[in-house]
C-alpha cells in the first residue's frame, strides 16, 4: 500500500492555505503522520470560498484530512516550548511563512538545527529566502504572471486566468519532491536539510519551452499565434451547435488524419502544416463543429483515435466511468457532501486508501501520541 511509503515518518506542518497543506496531504497518503501546528485563529483555509453546517469549508477539511490539527501560540513561552518538543522528534517541517518570520518566533536556522539536526526542513514561500523580491506579498495569479506563463495562456485578445492555481500546486510537488530526496540523503549522511523552495520558481521551472523560445530572437512564444497556445487547428478548443465545447489536440499526422476523415474533410489532411496561426483553417474547423450538438459529434467520432474529448464539467467528470473504475474520486456522504480526490497512484495493483478526516488535539495529545 501506499500508505507503508512513509510509515514511521513524523512531519510537523506549520503552513496555511494551499501549497505547504498540499504537500503534506501528500506525505500522509505516503504515510507520514502529519501533526498541524495553527496559530490560536487557526489557518484562514477555514472560512475559504464555501462553509460546512459546521462553519468549517469543505475545501479546509479535504486538504488537511489525515492529519492531526493543533493550535499552538508561539508567542508564548509555553507555546514555544510544546512547539520545541514537537520539533525535537519530527522528521520534517513544512512551513510557509514570509522570510524573518521564524527568526522573529524565535525559530531561526540555528535554533532549530541544535534542537533536531536531522530535520528536514521546507521552508516555503513566494520568492525565495532571498533575493529582492523575498518579501513581495504574491498569490498565484501574480506568481504566474511573473514567470510569463500567464502570457501564453488564454485568447489572441487576452491572458487567461488558470484554474486550480498553477503556482500552489507547482510548488507542492516541488516540495514534496525535494522532502522526499532530502529524507534519502539524511539515510546517506546522517544529516537533515534546509529546503528554499518558492512558489514562483516553482511555476517558473516549468517554463523551459517559452524562455528558450526567447533566447532565440524573434521566436518568442505567442498567445493564440503558436503550435500549443491556440495558433494551430490541429490542437484547438472548438464550440458545438449546442454550446458546449471539445478539446482537439490531433498534434501528429496520423491524429489529424483520422479526424479529418472522421468528419468527412479529408481536404484538411494536408492543410496541417499551413503556416501558424492558421486562423483561416480554424475558421472552417469552427464552422463545421459549430453545425452540429456535442452528442452527434461524440457520436460521430466514438472509436476515432484523434485526441478529441469533451470539455466537462466538474459534474460530469464525477460521472466518468474511467474516474470511477480506477476510484480516484470518492463521494462523501452526510448533511455536507464532500468530494474527495485520492492519489493519483496505485501500488503493487492495489488503489489508493480512503483518507481520515482531520482531527483537532492538544499539543500534548499529539506528541503523546507521536510517542517516544
Amino acid at each position: 500500500m501506499l500508505t507503508d511509503c512513509l510509515q514511521g515518518r513524523r512531519v510537523l506542518d506549520m503552513s496555511q492555505y494551499i501549497p505547504g497543506p498540499f504537500a503534506t496531504q501528500m506525505l500522509a497518503d505516503l504515510g507520514a503522520e502529519v501533526i498541524k501546528v495553527e496559530p490560536p485563529a487557526g489557518d484562514p483555509m477555514r472560512s475559504f470560498m464555501l462553509l460546512d453546517q459546521d462553519g468549517i469549508s469543505p475545501f479546509y477539511k479535504q486538504i488537511n484530512a489525515a492529519k492531526t490539527v493543533v493550535r499552538i501560540d508561539l508567542k508564548t513561552a509555553g507555546g514555544r516550548s510544546a512547539f520545541e518538543d514537537l520539533l525535537s522528534c519530527a522528521d520534517v517541517l513544512v512551513e510557509s511563512y514570509r522570510p524573518g518570520v521564524m527568526d522573529r518566533l524565535s525559530f531561526d536556522r540555528s535554533r532549530i538545527e541544535q534542537l533536531n539536526p536531522r530535520l528536514v526542513h521546507c521552508a516555503l514561500s513566494g520568492f525565495g529566502q532571498t533575493g529582492p523580491y523575498r518579501l513581495r506579498a504574491g498569490h498565484d495569479l501574480t506568481y504566474l504572471a511573473l514567470t510569463g506563463g500567464l502570457s501564453v495562456s488564454g485568447t489572441g485578445e487576452t491572458p487567461a486566468i488558470t484554474f486550480p492555481p498553477v503556482a500552489d500546486h507547482a510548488g507542492a510537488m516541488q516540495a514534496v519532491t525535494s522532502i522526499l530526496g532530502a529524507l534519502l540523503r539524511r539515510e546517506r549522511i546522517g544529516k537533515g536539510a534546509h529546503i528554499d523552495l518558492s512558489l514562483f520558481e516553482a511555476a517558473l521551472s516549468w517554463q523551459s519551452m517559452g524562455l528558450t523560445a526567447a533566447c532565440r530572437q524573434g521566436q518568442e512564444i505567442e498567445r493564440g499565434r503558436d503550435l500549443l497556445t491556440g495558433g494551430a487547428a490541429c490542437y484547438q478548443v472548438y464550440r458545438t451547435a449546442d454550446g458546449r465545447f471539445v478539446a482537439l489536440a490531433a498534434l501528429e499526422e496520423k491524429f489529424w488524419r483520422t479526424f479529418c476523415e472522421g468528419v468527412g474533410r479529408c481536404d484538411w489532411i494536408p492543410r496541417q502544416s499551413e503556416a501558424l496561426p492558421q486562423q483561416e483553417l480554424i475558421g472552417e474547423v469552427q464552422a463545421l463543429l459549430a453545425s452540429r450538438d456535442l452528442a452527434e459529434w461524440q457520436g460521430q467520432l466514438e472509436g476515432a483515435d484523434c485526441c478529441f474529448e469533451p470539455i466537462l464539467n466538474y459534474a460530469e467528470v464525477l460521472e466518468l466511468d474511467h474516474v470511477r473504475e480506477r476510484r480516484l474520486v470518492s463521494s462523501l456522504g452526510g448533511a455536507d457532501r464532500a468530494a474527495e480526490v485520492a492519489y493519483p497512484a496505485w501500488l503493487d495493483g492495489a488503489p489508493p486508501q480512503s483518507r481520515a478526516p482531520l482531527r483537532e488535539q492538544t499539543a500534548e495529545e499529539a506528541l503523546s501520541a507521536w510517542g517516544p
